[in-house]
């Protein structure tokens, strides 16, 4: 055992980030490299008909856990509909993409980058937004009481 404290952050102190400023989709950095993990995890929020890049992750695999809402996710020439339970696990090295198919709902998912490959200082290298209290609600429903 190395006798290092665990890691505690509350869902409604932390940040959301853009990768790009014109992107639609916000990731909040749950855990990753700098909370002492190899993997990195986070509630990603897509707006409604938002969509990732095209992304490749050439040595992780990317689990996306659905929450709410519905997707259409792309890998390579694969296209799967995806809603609120599925499970979703992208093979590294495939080119994919997740689209929020509704016009008026966000998606929520957790992810789970397997193998962090610098990916968690690449979103938190963007540009800081608002994680607003119905997101919190999606993921922690109690949370907003406790503060």
């Amino acid at each position: 055992m190395s006798g290092d404290a665990p890691v505690v952050r509350r869902l409604t102190e932390l940040p959301a980030f853009l990768i790009s400023a014109d992107d639609t989709v916000r990731l909040v950095e749950l855990a990753g490299p700098t909370q002492g993990t190899n993997a990195s995890i986070f509630l990603e929020i897509w707006e409604p008909g938002g969509a990732q890049p095209v992304n490749s992750h050439k040595d992780s695999a990317e689990t996306f856990v659905v929450l709410s809402g519905q997707a259409e996710a792309h890998s390579d020439d694969t296209v799967v509909a995806l809603g609120p339970g599925d499970v979703l696990t992208l093979q590294p090295g495939s080119e994919h993409r997740i689209f929020n198919t509704s016009e008026t709902d966000r998606l929520y998912t957790i992810t789970v980058m397997a193998n962090d490959g610098g990916f968690a200082k690449l979103v938190t290298d963007g540009t800081q937004v608002p994680l607003e209290d119905t997101d919190v609600a999606v993921l922690a429903p109690g949370a907003l009481d406790a503060d």
